[in-house]
């Protein structure tokens, strides 16, 4: 189980990410200056709407988005991990996905903190990281 707390610990550790809040939400984001890699997001009334058109709830607990490498990446990792990742339709064609923070252990999180601070930053950027953290293929 994670917590915003870990979230914090993980994103802020990447260079050039900055935490931001209040935004639209009124939750905690992270940033470069090329976009967010992740997001608290709580539902909105037409989310609630629209899952139970589906016949769908919304999870209990913290809800994180988190930037994918597109819709192939985000349906793997919703097929992979239905228990973890969901989307609603408020994100179709959107390239995220929606993380319960209470069914994601750290180390996928970590994982997909990093595969989304990696298309925010410049190539170079990531890959000197990648080098430093003896994660470089």
């Amino acid at each position: 189980m994670a917590t915003i707390e870990d979230v914090r610990r993980i994103a802020m550790g990447f260079p050039r990410v900055v935490e931001r809040s209040g935004g639209h939400n009124g939750g905690l984001a992270w940033r470069t200056s090329a976009g967010m890699l992740a997001w608290e997001r709580p539902p909105r009334r037409h989310d609630l709407e629209q899952l139970a058109d589906l016949g769908r709830d919304w999870p209990d607990g913290v809800i994180l988005g988190i930037r994918v490498d597109g819709e192939q990446a985000k349906a793997a990792a919703i097929e992979t991990y239905p228990d973890v990742f969901f989307t609603i339709p408020h994100f179709d064609g959107f390239p995220a996905v929606l993380t319960r923070l209470d069914a994601i252990d750290e180390q996928l999180l970590r994982e997909m903190l990093t595969d989304a601070w990696l298309l925010r930053v410049p190539k170079t950027v990531g890959a000197a990281w990648l080098t430093e953290n003896g994660l470089a293929e």
